[in-house]
Protein backbone atom coordinates (compact mmCIF):
# COMPACT_ATOMS: atom_id res chain seq x y z
CA UNK A 1 0.00 0.00 0.00
CA UNK A 2 0.93 3.36 -0.88
CA UNK A 3 2.26 6.36 2.04
CA UNK A 4 -0.62 8.43 1.96
CA UNK A 5 2.07 11.46 1.60
CA UNK A 6 -0.54 14.55 2.26
CA UNK A 7 -0.59 13.17 5.57
CA UNK A 8 3.00 12.36 5.99
CA UNK A 9 3.96 16.01 5.57
CA UNK A 10 1.77 17.21 8.19
CA UNK A 11 2.88 15.09 11.25
CA UNK A 12 6.64 14.58 12.50
CA UNK A 13 7.91 11.29 13.89
CA UNK A 14 10.05 11.98 17.56
CA UNK A 15 13.07 9.85 18.46
CA UNK A 16 10.61 7.68 20.31
CA UNK A 17 8.60 6.95 17.32
CA UNK A 18 5.79 9.57 18.58
CA UNK A 19 3.75 11.85 16.16
CA UNK A 20 3.97 15.00 16.43
CA UNK A 21 1.52 17.78 14.31
CA UNK A 22 -0.11 21.19 14.30
CA UNK A 23 -3.41 21.82 15.64
CA UNK A 24 -6.01 21.90 13.10
CA UNK A 25 -7.44 25.15 12.04
CA UNK A 26 -5.26 27.69 14.15
CA UNK A 27 -3.61 29.43 10.21
CA UNK A 28 -6.24 32.06 9.74
CA UNK A 29 -8.42 34.78 11.51
CA UNK A 30 -5.08 35.19 13.97
CA UNK A 31 -5.58 39.35 13.87
CA UNK A 32 -7.89 39.57 16.41
CA UNK A 33 -6.06 37.27 19.00
CA UNK A 34 -3.28 38.67 21.16
CA UNK A 35 0.27 37.90 20.55
CA UNK A 36 0.02 35.02 23.82
CA UNK A 37 -3.07 33.38 22.32
CA UNK A 38 -0.75 32.85 18.85
CA UNK A 39 2.19 31.89 20.41
CA UNK A 40 0.02 29.26 21.66
CA UNK A 41 -1.68 28.00 18.52
CA UNK A 42 2.19 27.45 16.93
CA UNK A 43 2.47 24.48 19.50
CA UNK A 44 2.96 20.93 18.60
CA UNK A 45 0.64 18.32 19.80
CA UNK A 46 1.07 14.75 20.16
CA UNK A 47 -1.02 12.36 17.81
CA UNK A 48 -2.58 9.05 18.84
CA UNK A 49 -2.92 7.06 16.05
CA UNK A 50 -3.99 3.16 15.55
CA UNK A 51 -0.98 0.98 14.24
CA UNK A 52 -3.24 -0.34 11.21
CA UNK A 53 -3.50 3.47 10.36
CA UNK A 54 0.20 4.78 11.34
CA UNK A 55 1.13 1.87 8.37
CA UNK A 56 -1.23 3.49 6.49
CA UNK A 57 -0.06 6.94 6.29
CA UNK A 58 3.46 6.59 7.72
CA UNK A 59 6.26 4.72 6.02
CA UNK A 60 8.52 3.04 7.93
CA UNK A 61 12.50 1.91 7.28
Amino acid sequence: MKTNKSFSKRIRVTKNNKLVARKIGQGHFNAKSTGSQNLKKKKSVSMKITNKSKSRFIKTK
